[in-house]
């Protein structure tokens, strides 16, 4: 169920992106979407540092939105922490 973590990810910011109040914070989360799609897409996912460094902009988007757009946003954290249990390494 790796990459379809990563899947449910991009539609989870996809919906918070349509939630989202913040022109920011909705041109943020599309771009995070659409990279978490091309993720679920390619033959190899991405890596323990990349993951981390998406969970870092994810959190930092849901703390200045909060509201529905943070339980989304916590919800597609919960999916990419689900699929990086998959990955080798740390």
């Amino acid at each position: 169920m790796g990459h379809e973590n990563l899947q449910r990810a991009s539609d989870l910011l996809e919906a918070a992106a349509d939630a989202a109040t913040h022109e920011d914070a909705t041109e943020r989360l599309q771009t995070q979407a659409e990279e978490f799609a091309s993720h679920a897409e390619s033959d190899r996912g991405p890596d323990h540092g990349r993951l981390a460094r998406h969970e870092r902009i994810l959190t930092e988007i849901a703390e200045a939105e909060g509201g529905t757009v943070a339980a989304k946003v916590d919800d597609a954290i919960d999916a990419v922490r689900a699929y990086r249990e998959t990955v080798d390494g740390v």
